[in-house]
């Protein structure tokens, strides 16, 4: 059996936890780059954002980013456009949640751009999404929400399945 000649496994490669959580400077836009908002994520390092400028482009996580900073859908990056190539661009800096909203407030990201979400996540600005959350999560149509987060109106659960109806509660005991 070989012996091992390297200096350690996976952990040692993950690097350690260098203080994120710490305040860096907000870093802004040079000439060849752009702001942009993750769509999706595509695998082998990739992913498809949508720039500021209204372009959508297939990014490629620089290999300082990869497997240290975890890109997501929704999240605001900053890209290096590419002189020979319009249609990619390269993930230069991801900006955490606050330093994307410090870059709203500034105006460097247009007001019509959401934030902290994934695609389809919900939103605290829209009316009624919470209540849509919750009735698809107790598979009612037309519930609403008590101020307990109970539903209005009767829920029955039978192992696996559960009912609502929205006259009357009862509670059927075995």
């Amino acid at each position: 059996m070989p012996k091992n000649k390297g200096k350690g496994g996976k952990n040692r490669k993950r690097g350690k936890n260098e203080a994120d959580d710490e305040k860096r400077e907000l870093v802004f836009k040079e000439d060849g780059q752009e702001y942009a908002q993750v769509l999706r994520m595509l695998g082998n390092g990739r992913c498809e954002a949508m720039c500021i400028d209204g372009s959508k482009r297939l990014c490629h996580i620089r290999g300082k980013m990869h497997k240290k900073v975890w890109i997501a859908a929704g999240d605001i990056i900053l890209v290096g456009l590419r002189d020979y190539q319009d249609d990619k661009a390269d993930v230069i800096f991801k900006y955490m949640p606050d330093e994307a909203r410090l870059l709203k407030a500034y105006g460097e990201l247009p007001e019509n751009t959401r934030l902290n979400e994934g695609i389809g996540g919900l939103d605290e600005e829209e009316e009624g999404a919470a209540d849509d959350y919750i009735d698809n999560l107790l598979g009612c149509s037309g519930g609403f929400a008590m101020p307990l987060g109970r539903p209005a109106g009767g829920v029955r659960i039978d192992s696996d399945t559960h009912y609502c109806n929205l006259e009357k509660f009862s509670v059927e005991t075995s």
